[in-house]
C-alpha cells in the first residue's frame, strides 16, 4: 500500500494506527477462526476452542497437554498430568465438535470421522456466518474511523481536501481487510468442500 494519507495528517495520525491494529486483529481472529475449522484431515488447530477445568480454571486443551497427529484421522492427546484425562475427555465430549475420545489411561485419542457431504456443507454455511461476522466488524471500524475523521474536520484539525482523502482511504482500507478475508475462506471453503 502506498503511503498513507491519514498517517500523514498529524490529526488523524493515532485515529489511523488504533483503527489499522483493530482491523488487523479481526482478520487475525478470522484466520483463526479458519484454522479452527474442520476439513477432512485431522488438525490439532480443530481442538483450539476446546477448554479443559484445569483444577478449577478453563485452560485451553493445548495447555494441559501435548497435542499430535500420528496420521489423518487420528489426533493424540498425552496429557502432562495424567489425572487430567477424565477432564479432557470431558471437554471433548461436550464440545460441538462431534468426536468421540478413547483413553487408555494414559493418552486420550481422538477418532476424526471423515466428514459426510451434508457435514461439509454445515461447515461451509458456519465459515459463511463468521465471515459475515467478522465483515460486519471491519466495517464497524470503518463506520468509527468515519467518525473520527468527520469530527476532526468539524472541529477545524483538519481541511475539507483532506477529510475527503481520509475517509477515501478508510474506504479502501476496509475493501482491502475484507477482500483478504473472503480469499481466505474461499480457499478454506475449496479445503473443506475436497473429498
Amino acid at each position: 500500500m502506498a503511503v498513507s494519507v491519514m498517517a500523514g495528517i498529524p490529526a488523524l495520525k493515532d485515529s489511523f494506527q488504533q483503527l489499522k491494529s483493530r482491523m488487523d486483529k479481526a482478520v487475525q481472529d478470522f484466520q483463526s477462526n479458519l484454522a479452527s475449522t474442520r476439513t477432512g484431515r485431522a488438525s490439532i488447530q480443530m481442538l483450539d476452542q476446546v477448554k479443559v477445568d484445569y483444577y478449577g480454571t478453563p485452560t485451553p486443551l493445548n495447555q494441559v497437554g501435548q497435542l499430535t497427529t500420528p496420521d489423518a484421522n487420528m489426533i493424540v492427546v498425552q496429557p502432562w498430568d495424567p489425572s487430567l484425562i477424565s477432564e479432557i475427555e470431558k471437554a471433548l465430549r461436550t464440545s460441538d465438535l462431534g468426536f468421540n475420545p478413547q483413553n487408555d489411561g494414559k493418552i486420550v485419542r481422538i477418532p476424526v470421522p471423515p466428514m459426510t457431504e451434508e457435514r461439509r456443507r454445515d461447515v461451509v454455511k458456519h465459515l459463511n456466518k463468521v465471515l459475515e461476522e467478522h465483515r460486519t466488524a471491519v466495517r464497524n471500524i470503518r463506520r468509527d474511523g468515519n467518525d473520527a475523521i468527520k469530527k476532526a474536520a468539524k472541529d477545524k484539525k483538519i481541511s475539507e481536501d483532506e477529510e475527503k482523502r481520509a475517509l477515501e482511504e478508510m474506504q479502501k482500507l476496509t475493501d482491502d481487510e475484507i477482500r483478504r478475508m473472503e480469499e481466505m475462506s474461499q480457499r478454506k471453503e475449496a479445503e473443506v468442500m475436497h473429498v
